[in-house]
């Protein structure tokens, strides 16, 4: 194994310290690291939650009058952890110049699928206004698209200590009646206006390959249980033909070799999707003590905007 590789490996482990997100610096210890409590943010026009509204800053940012469906704009809400809390404005850019939606956002880095249980309030990184059965009331989203990793390092309190290393099957089995506890109270929450949850799979993990693979098949059955729609955002970051193997460039899309400043690599026909520093994540800047949304651009966070948004527009169309 070469020496970058180990020493990349070692230092994302550390950051991922926080259930995989990107809220600690390189050099902090597990359990330092803060997590946002940011309002969530919300499209211009959507519907009042008392909360803060937020402009995309993102580069080259699609105007919110775009076509998409020909009938009513859908209302999304998007919840998650790290992943989410970076991809937060390129999302709500591609679905706001895709479907017009009006679209709120309120990730957490640190956080799990407990996170988000009304009831968890007191050993949760997520505060009793922002479950999501609470925001769902509030907002009254059509879809409510949850893009979790799946911490596996006991970093939020209301795992309880539940971690992949010391007990796997213990672990799957809390994340799968977490999952089921989390669609129960979003669906009688949104009992008045019909939602529809879209479980975000996530992309490949070099270090536990299995777990991923595994927590995607608990999402996918729970969407099957439930009604619920699958947004493989992974396979959009995975090699062709390799879903579940880890790579930190991939060739350039159709897409990207028409946006080059997409494809990062153009010279050799392939896009970086992680920092050599970061295995996890997406974001192509650095690291910081403060989670943020992404603020360069980074082929991979698109990529997977991209998927979730082609998903809830084929839904949508076909209503």
């Amino acid at each position: 194994m070469r020496k970058p590789w180990v020493v990349g490996v070692a230092l994302a482990a550390v950051l991922l310290g926080a259930c995989g997100d990107p809220s600690s610096e390189p050099t902090a210890a597990p359990g330092a690291s803060a997590t946002t409590h940011q309002r969530p943010a919300a499209s211009p026009g959507a519907p009042s939650s008392g909360r803060a509204s937020a402009e995309d800053s993102s580069p080259g940012a699609a105007s919110s009058s775009g076509t998409g469906s020909a009938g009513k704009p859908p209302v999304v809400l998007y919840l998650g952890d790290s992943l989410a809390m970076e991809n937060q404005e390129v999302l709500g850019r591609e679905l706001r110049g895709e479907l017009r939606a009006h679209y709120t956002s309120a990730p957490y880095s640190g956080t799990t699928l407990c996170d988000y249980l009304e009831g968890s309030a007191e050993r949760s990184l997520v505060p009793a206004a922002d479950k999501a059965a609470a925001l769902v009331r509030s907002l009254r989203p059509d879809y409510v698209v949850l893009q979790f990793w799946g911490n596996a390092w006991g970093y939020t309190p209301c795992m309880d200590g539940v971690t992949y290393d010391a007990s796997r099957e213990r672990y799957l089995e809390r994340y799968a009646a977490d999952a089921r506890r989390l669609t129960e109270q979003i669906t009688a929450a949104g009992a008045a206006r019909p939602t529809r949850v879209v479980w975000v799979l996530q992309g490949p993990d070099p270090i536990t390959p299995d777990r991923i693979r595994r927590v995607n098949g608990l999402y996918e059955k729970r969407a099957a249980a439930d009604g619920g729609l699958l947004a493989d955002a992974g396979r959009a970051v995975s090699p062709a033909g390799a879903r579940h193997t880890w790579s930190q460039y991939l060739p350039c899309s159709a897409y990207e070799r028409a946006h080059p400043e997409y494809c990062t690599q153009r010279d050799r026909d392939r896009t970086a999707l992680h920092r050599d520093d970061d295995y996890l994540h997406f974001c192509l800047a650095p690291t910081t003590s403060t989670p943020k949304p992404c603020p360069v651009r980074s082929p991979g966070i698109l990529r997977m905007a991209r998927e979730i948004t082609r998903v809830i527009g084929e839904h949508t169309r076909a209503r």
